[in-house]
């Protein structure tokens, strides 16, 4: 059976310190690690919330991207949106593909899911196709929103510090892309997509 979450809490507070704070992971000794592992400091766990606040677009709680399909969108289809961030970010290229209907990962229909891989492949191509890009990582979270968002984040070539599982917390360290560099790459990806999905380009 698995352990209830506050079974799950119990057993992490076991492993904490007096002070209720777990050890630091194993990935603050890593060299890609962002920062110094001698001056962090675990924040102690706080103990579960049940039931779990709705997401955004869940429970009644609007959902940003249903209310406003078309903002930021670089391609389409008619399924699909590749939608770029409200500003640039610190990598060479960012961007979210999102399912145009109201649903999450485990929501979509074998059109939808066999269409995410060939998409997510098709668009990691045409990121790398760039020039200066090290690798192309491509992120699925959900704790803030219920549509699905599949992240793409391209690192740098040649910075290896930023490679792996921190890239994200590296991209909010580094200066933004100048726009007009943002959005001519954005324009590459969306017309590349479009000439190998279908779709259309919007920049």
């Amino acid at each position: 059976m698995p352990y209830t979450a506050d079974e799950f809490y119990q057993r992490c507070l076991a492993h904490a310190g007096a002070d209720g704070r777990l050890p630091l992971p194993e990935q603050s000794m890593w060299e890609i690690f962002p920062f110094e592992p001698e001056t962090l400091r675990v924040k102690p766990l706080e103990p579960p919330v049940l039931p779990e606040p709705p997401r955004g677009g869940e429970g009644g709680s609007p959902c940003h991207r249903c209310e406003n399909p078309d903002i930021n969108v670089v391609w389409s289809d008619e399924r699909w949106s590749l939608v770029r961030w409200g500003e640039p970010l610190g990598v060479p290229f960012a961007a979210t593909l999102m399912p145009r209907a109201h649903l999450d990962l485990g929501e979509l229909d074998d059109v939808h899911a066999a269409e995410l891989g060939l998409l997510t492949v098709r668009i990691a191509r045409a990121v790398s196709a760039l020039g200066g890009i090290g690798r192309v990582h491509v992120y699925k979270w959900g704790d803030g929103g219920a549509h699905l968002h599949v992240v793409f984040l391209a690192r740098p070539e040649g910075l290896l510090q930023l490679r792996g599982s921190n890239l994200p917390l590296w991209e909010e360290m580094l200066p933004r892309m100048p726009e007009d560099v943002a959005t001519a790459d954005l324009r590459t990806v969306a017309h590349a997509l479009a000439g190998a999905h279908g779709g259309r380009a919007h920049l």
